[in-house]
C-alpha cells in the first residue's frame, strides 16, 4: 500500500515538474516576434543616445560623427514615419535635426543650449517607438522600401566621403553597401532586370575606383550617382505601389 503511494507521488511531482519545465519555455515561444519595422526604428536610437552622451561630455567630433550616422540611418527608415504620422515626421526632420545639425558645425559648439534638443528628439523619437509598436503593420511593400533604404544608406554616405576628402571612409561605406547588397538585390531583380545589371557593373567600377591611395574623386562620385539613379528608379517604383496598395 505504501509502495503504491509513494509511486503515485512520485508520478505526480514528476508531471508537476515537467509542467513547470514546459511552462516558460512554452511562454517563450508565444512571444510574437518584433516586426520589421519595430526592429529597424529601433535600430537608429543608440545613435541619438550617442549623440547625447558626447554633448553632455563636450566631444565635438563624436557628437557630429553619432548625428551623423543617426542621418545616415534615419534616411533607411524615414518612410515609414513620414507614413504614420506627418506631424511626427516634421518634428524629427524639420525641427530638431537641422537645428541639431547647424548647432554641432560651430567651430566651437555651445553644448549646453544643444543639450535640451538633442533630449528632446529622443524624446519624440521613443514617442515614435511606442507609438508603432501599437499600430497594425503596414503592407509588406513597406518593409521592401525600408530594406532597400537602409542599405542604400551607406553608398549615400560616399559622395560626401569623397569630397570631403575621407577616403577611408568612402571606401568603408562603399563596403558596407557592398557588403548588404546580397541582403536586398532579388528586390532590384524582380522589378528590373536591366537595373540589376548595371547596379552590379557599376559597383565593380566603384570598387576599382577607390582603390587608389587618392581616388579620382569626380570620377568615383559620377560611378555612385548613376548606381544610385539606377537603384532610386526601383525604388520609386515600389513606393508608388506601396502607396497604391494603401489607399
Amino acid at each position: 500500500m505504501m509502495k503504491r503511494f509513494y509511486d503515485v507521488a512520485a508520478a505526480a511531482l514528476a508531471i508537476l515538474s515537467f509542467v513547470a519545465l514546459v511552462g516558460p519555455i512554452s511562454d517563450v515561444r508565444a512571444a510574437p516576434a518584433e516586426r520589421f519595422e519595430v526592429t529597424s526604428i529601433k535600430a537608429i536610437r543608440p545613435t541619438l543616445t550617442n549623440t547625447l552622451d558626447a554633448v553632455q561630455k563636450r566631444d565635438a567630433a563624436r557628437a557630429r560623427e553619432s548625428f551623423e550616422a543617426y542621418d545616415s540611418g534615419w534616411n533607411g527608415i524615414e518612410f515609414y514615419v513620414n507614413t504614420r504620422s506627418r506631424q511626427m515626421y516634421d518634428i524629427l526632420e524639420h525641427q530638431y535635426q537641422p537645428k541639431i545639425t547647424k548647432a554641432l558645425e560651430a567651430a566651437s559648439p555651445d553644448f549646453a543650449a544643444i543639450a535640451p534638443d538633442v533630449q528632446g528628439m529622443l524624446a519624440k523619437f521613443d514617442e515614435l517607438v511606442a507609438m508603432v509598436e501599437k499600430a497594425a503593420p503596414l503592407n509588406a511593400l513597406y518593409d521592401d522600401i525600408a530594406r532597400l533604404r537602409i542599405v542604400r544608406a551607406h553608398l549615400r554616405e560616399v559622395p560626401g566621403a569623397l569630397k570631403a576628402g575621407n577616403f577611408a571612409k568612402a571606401r568603408q561605406s562603399f563596403k558596407n553597401f557592398d557588403e548588404n547588397w546580397d541582403s536586398i538585390e532579388d528586390l532590384i531583380k524582380a522589378r528590373s532586370q536591366d537595373a540589376y545589371v548595371a547596379i552590379e557593373k557599376g559597383m565593380i567600377e566603384i570598387e576599382e575606383t577607390l582603390m587608389p591611395e587618392k581616388p579620382d574623386v569626380a570620377k568615383s562620385t559620377a560611378l555612385v550617382n548613376e548606381v544610385m539613379r539606377q537603384y532610386n528608379a526601383v525604388l520609386a517604383e515600389i513606393a508608388k505601389d506601396a502607396r497604391a496598395t494603401s489607399r
